[in-house]
């Protein structure tokens, strides 16, 4: 074979190596252009299976089914059980005159006055042999056989490294689907109901709720002040909802531009605008099976909100620019922090649209409603941005404590998290005082804790905390509360006779 001939065989049999995932097919591609190009009458790749050490014949060419199903050795038994004991080519000029030819596929004995050649290479991984490609054809004086096992060689090497480069891919589809899994599983413990913190009676409403429409597919329109926490209970819906093995795309309505959040929700087509150099796929799209949450959709405009009311009754609408309408199963969850009854009065939101979203609506109540569940959520966010900082905090103090109960809190939630992440970065100590917390709270009004601007009183404030903290830590005992503080008990005793403390009232 030239040299011209061998390079594009060789480029023919790579491209079809390439070109799928699925092994069998490339390797009876693979063959097909062994036939072509070699004049090969028949051939056969077979596999070795080390558990059962037996060799098989995965694909041939030339060989019916019942053919190669009785062609299976043992190692070292025949030519091909040879060449993978031995891991080394045999090759056979004419079939007729060897007497290790077994010929147990019974395919030859229609070519009986037609002399064949054999080769037979092996298929090797690194320094193990997983098989052998071997070939008949017809016997001529002029054809090279060192050559042909030469370039059967180079073939098998291609083979080998197809199929480690698939089992690579297999392993690390494994990997991706197991991590898929663990993650899935994850961001279900995350999201569990039982995960949102709050035990008032508003909360336990909201929880109530939340069990009733998961297991639906309603569409849920979750109402609330920013910071409420109503992203959380769009999670908790879907990852305990039937859906939750399907994807949750999340669309925050009011962070993107009016031109452009029509093509971002339903997707477009190339050339349907300036820019739009690819087709596109909206969110609706990715979400089919699963679960969109439109996040403040109180600020999307008319025009989109058309689309949007299709969507929500027919389940199907159009890309930008497109005339394929596209079909999708989504359940949608909407959130908003706006007065939509207002909105509607005023023309700024559809009434029908309103009506279609509005099926099943939950309200999450601001933390100034819920303050029996402030601690608990202060806690939760000491505990979580502590470990964080690898500090060791442990609470809160006492003032610090009354002064969070004081504050209005118009940030609700998202500002409490704020606070004390804050408080945890600027604490050096176990213990969590009220000037670690923001001046914004330090400072309100509600609070009670307007601070003194004398530098006296400052400091009378902070002995005074301090001697509070120290006999709450030590159940009254003014002995350990004054070794706490590293002064004596005669001074400890005088200073809380100062400052109006009953070590009495902490027994």
């Amino acid at each position: 074979m030239k040299k011209i001939e061998e390079v594009t065989l060789l480029y023919e049999i790579s491209n079809a190596l390439n070109v799928s995932l699925d092994l069998k097919k490339a390797l009876y591609k693979v063959l097909d252009i062994l036939h072509n190009s070699m004049n090969m009458v028949r051939g056969t790749i077979t596999l070795l299976n080390p558990l059962r050490n037996e060799i098989s014949i995965e694909v041939a060419h030339g060989l019916s089914k019942a053919a190669m199903e009785r062609g299976k050795y043992k190692v070292g038994e025949g030519i091909t059980g040879r060449v993978i004991e031995t891991g080394k080519a045999f090759v056979v000029p004419k079939i007729s005159e060897e007497p290790l030819f077994l010929n147990r596929t019974a395919s030859r004995r229609r070519l009986r006055n037609q002399e064949l050649s054999f080769i037979c290479v092996p298929i090797k991984k690194g320094n193990q042999v997983i098989g052998s490609l071997s070939v008949d054809r017809p016997f001529e004086e002029s054809y090279s056989l060192k050559e042909g096992e030469r370039l059967l060689s180079i073939i098998a090497t291609m083979i080998a490294q197809h199929v480690i480069n698939l089992e690579t891919i297999h392993l690390e589809r494994e990997r991706l689907r197991e991590e898929n899994r663990r993650l899935r599983e994850e961001l279900s413990r995350k999201y569990r109901i039982t995960n949102i913190i709050g035990n008032s009676n508003k909360m336990r409403e909201v929880f109530q709720m939340i069990s009733q429409v998961s297991k639906s597919n309603a569409t849920v329109l979750i109402r609330g002040e920013s910071g409420t926490g109503k992203e959380l209970v769009a999670n908790a819906i879907h990852y305990n909802s039937l859906r939750a093995k399907n994807p949750f795309v999340k669309v925050n309505c009011a962070a993107l531009p009016s031109n452009l959040i029509e093509s971002e929700l339903f997707g477009h087509e190339k050339g349907a605008f300036t820019g739009a150099i690819r087709q596109k796929r909206g969110k609706f799209e990715l979400a089919n099976k699963g679960t969109i949450f439109l996040d403040e959709i109180g600020s999307i405009g008319m025009d989109v909100q058309v689309k949007l009311l299709r969507v929500l009754q027919e389940r199907e609408f159009e890309r930008v620019g497109g005339y394929e309408t596209i079909k999708v199963d989504v359940r949608i969850i909407a959130a908003t922090n706006r007065n939509l009854e207002k909105a509607v009065e005023e023309g700024n939101f559809r009434s029908d649209l309103y009506y279609r979203l509005n099926v099943f609506p939950i309200y999450m109540p601001p933390l100034r409603e819920r303050k029996t569940d402030l601690l608990l959520l202060a806690d939760y966010f000491l505990e979580k941005y502590a470990k964080e900082n690898h500090k060791d905090i442990r609470r809160f103090s006492t003032p610090a404590i009354d002064m969070l109960m004081q504050y209005h809190w118009p940030g609700n939630v998202r500002e409490l998290e704020n606070c004390i992440e804050r408080a945890v970065l600027l604490c050096e100590e176990g213990v969590i005082h009220s000037y670690h917390l923001p001046p914004t709270v330090q400072t309100a009004e509600e609070s009670g804790t307007l601070p003194s601007k004398s530098l006296e009183d400052a400091v009378a404030n902070l002995e005074r905390e301090m001697i509070i903290d120290a006999l709450k830590s030590t159940r009254g005992n003014m002995a350990k509360a004054a070794k706490m503080l590293q002064i004596t008990e005669r001074k400890f005793a005088y200073r809380a006779k100062k400052h109006g403390v009953n070590y009495r009232v902490y027994r």
